[in-house]
């Protein structure tokens, strides 16, 4: 702007190169930029030795999705007959990657959710209770950000159902979706980008009328909500000093302690929507779908055959069972330091009582066994 100032000034290409202590060709090449109508800072691109070589460098981009590193991209151009150096070449592999995200660069919009639409779950790690070490099933309500965080002892289809189960009679309904990570026990491969859903867990979804989703592999996006719930349950559960100092002793007192951390949270206004989450859910629940009478079988574990002596077998060990059963077929699972018995008659699981396997009380009957071995 200084040349032209000093041009519009002197009306003289060499007066105002001496003003502007330049040459005076620039100062004629600045101003027919200006007459053409373009940008006078605009740089005219100078013919390089690697332009040659700049087909090839995009396809090695494109091919390595923006993966492959700018010095083995050199060794092949190189191979091809470049002689420039490495420097040039990592300039040129900057500007290529940097076109190619631009190009695929995801557009972000914000997630206005429905209430009775989507429900989140996911894991953390929980405190370690006698050496063993615990999970955190943490599931929330998008709409209304009503939590429930429960904790088991293992991650296996059995407890993750029983875990969904129960969410849903605490919420007091069931929503259209829910959404969760890509483990083996809900997708068991992934063909085309498109995940290959576990079919026990297919089975699950229309028991309960329900759609369970998949986040994107590697996309933390997709996800953040349950993540978010995780994080806050493991620092208000799992402080560092807990499983050093082995807070809590047993498998109840961590239960316990999962059931006071949810009613805080839920009771308390939620810093996004400024309400209780337990208020928000009064009206959410009127858009949930309707709970079947009972939970799907798979909740109670893993089938056993009630001996004649009226025991049970479960990893080598004898637990004795009520003698009406002798015979019979019933689900065991463990539950914290219990073993959990299930029985199924004409009038459903537990005496015709709703099925909540891991809400706190007694389980269901006949139910638990005796807590050591026979």
């Amino acid at each position: 702007m200084e040349i032209l100032e000093a041009y519009d000034l002197t009306g003289s290409y060499r007066a105002a190169a001496e003003l502007a202590g330049c040459d005076h060709h620039t100062v004629a090449r600045y101003v027919a930029l200006r007459e053409a109508g373009e940008a006078p800072v605009a740089r005219e691109h100078r013919v390089r030795p690697v332009d040659e070589y700049l087909p090839k460098i995009e396809e090695l981009v494109v091919r390595s999705n923006g993966k492959v590193r700018a010095d083995v991209v050199h060794r092949r151009i190189t191979a091809m007959g470049f002689t420039g150096g490495e420097r040039t070449t990592r300039r040129v592999v900057v500007e290529v990657k940097q076109r190619l995200r631009a190009g695929q660069r995801r557009v972000f919009r914000p997630w206005i959710v429905e209430p009775g639409l989507w429900l989140q779950w996911d894991w953390g790690h929980g405190p370690k209770i006698g050496g063993r070490q615990t999970q955190l099933w943490c599931a929330w309500l998008a709409w209304s950000r009503f939590r429930v965080v429960i904790p088991v002892m293992d991650k296996t289809l059995p407890t993750i159902v029983a875990c969904l189960d129960t969410t849903l009679r605490r919420i007091g309904g069931v929503p259209t979706y829910a959404l969760t990570d890509n483990e083996k026990t809900v997708s068991v491969d992934h063909v085309a980008s498109i995940a290959v859903r576990n079919p026990d867990i297919v089975e699950v979804g229309r028991h309960y009328g329900m759609t369970i989703r998949t986040c994107v592999p590697a996309d933390p996006q997709s996800k953040g909500g349950s993540e978010a719930t995780v994080r806050i349950a493991k620092a208000d559960l799992v402080p560092t000093d807990t499983n050093l100092l082995d807070q809590y002793r047993t498998f109840g007192e961590l239960e316990t302690a999962c059931r006071e951390f949810c009613e805080q949270v839920n009771d308390r206004p939620h810093r996004e929507t400024r309400r209780r989450p337990a208020e928000a859910l009064a009206e959410e629940r009127t858009r949930l779908h309707p709970l079947p009478g009972t939970a799907f079988t798979v909740a109670f574990g893993t089938t056993r055959r009630v001996n004649w002596d009226g025991t049970v077998s479960v990893e080598g060990v004898r637990y004795s069972v009520p003698h009406p059963l002798v015979d019979t077929r019933v689900w065991v699972r463990f539950h914290g330091d219990d073993l959990i018995v299930t029985a199924i008659d004409e009038n459903g699981p537990g005496r015709g009582r709703p099925a909540c396997p891991l809400d706190a009380g007694e389980p269901l009957d006949p139910g638990r066994a005796l807590p050591g071995p026979r």
